[in-house]
């Protein structure tokens, strides 16, 4: 792949690279596997919530009836669309055009205020992610022993500890692909045709496909979908201003960064020349991108 050439304009304090020096940088980087650490908080805490809140009224809404139908139904073959007590039909499709400029409208009044709440707490492909990472750091355990795990050469552990991950995954995108043809067909019947090869032909298609897509979203591309696929990480950082809620690095507080003696008072640090970051890199292991921080 060709290489674009560009001026390296880092402050001599951040980075590897003397200012003044001309670099090449490639525009895709090759990938490099993340293993995100979990953490603990209360921020964490209501991620979680608000992801298993989600996941439960995605899984669950296609099996609640609404009298002798569906609550929640998209009757393509009959044109017909039921939300609760309500039906539209596709002359009203007017209604979800407003519908979708009110919740975009909505979406960017939060993005200023807020920053990325959105990508971190309510994005179809960052929930199904901590899921898969979840169910990932609750069979091959936490980031060093999935690191180690990597490293050592196949064995009756490892071959059961991937083998486990993997069906987990499968079986969580099979469960995906099942309740999302039930939002198009009623879910109660899909469950008992599908075994059978009594159902659709278009049934299987939409159910295959969305067990591969989110298998692959959530189990192997992850961050990729985030940095490269994403429009709307393309144009959020427009919407920030100085009032936006954002987590981000004080250069001028953490540089220059390195490790110093526990022992090593603040007063001290400061008189070695060192500032607040400790350089531990626990900001970019818990990244679920693994972005670093410090370097904007």
């Amino acid at each position: 792949m060709e290489k674009i050439p560009s001026h390296d304009i880092t402050p001599p304090t951040v980075g590897h690279h003397t200012p003044g020096e001309t670099t090449t940088q490639e525009m895709y980087a090759k990938r490099r596997h993340i293993y995100v650490r979990e953490i603990k908080g209360l921020f964490q805490k209501v991620r979680r919530s608000a992801n298993w809140a989600l996941m439960m009224g995605f899984f669950l809404l296609p099996w609640l009836n609404w009298g002798d139908r569906p609550a929640v139904w998209f009757d393509l073959a009959g044109r017909e669309f039921h939300i609760f007590a309500a039906t539209f039909y596709p002359q009203e499709f007017v209604l979800l055009s407003w519908l979708l400029i009110i919740c975009a409208f909505g979406l960017f009044f939060i993005t200023v205020f807020a920053g990325r709440v959105w990508c971190g707490y309510t994005c179809p492909q960052s929930v199904w992610t901590f899921l898969f990472i979840w169910l990932e750091h609750r069979i091959e355990g936490s980031r060093n022993q999935r690191i180690k795990l990597d490293n050592q050469p196949m064995n009756a552990n490892k071959a059961w500890r991937k083998g486990a991950k993997h069906t987990a995954w499968l079986l969580i995108a099979l469960a995906t692909g099942v309740t999302f043809v039930g939002y198009f067909t009623p879910i109660r019947e899909l469950v008992m045709e599908l075994p059978t090869l009594e159902a659709h032909g278009w049934s299987y298609f939409w159910v295959g496909f969305f067990l591969v897509f989110t298998y692959l979203n959530a189990g192997w591309l992850r961050e990729q979908v985030c940095i490269y696929m994403c429009p709307y990480a393309r144009f959020q950082s427009v919407m920030f201003d100085r009032d936006t809620l954002i987590v981000s690095y004080d250069e001028a507080r953490g540089e220059p960064r390195g490790r110093r003696k526990k022992s090593l008072s603040h007063t001290q640090a400061r008189e070695a020349g060192l500032g607040d970051c400790i350089d531990c890199e626990l900001c970019v292991q818990v990244c679920p991108t693994g972005i670093d921080i410090r370097d904007g």
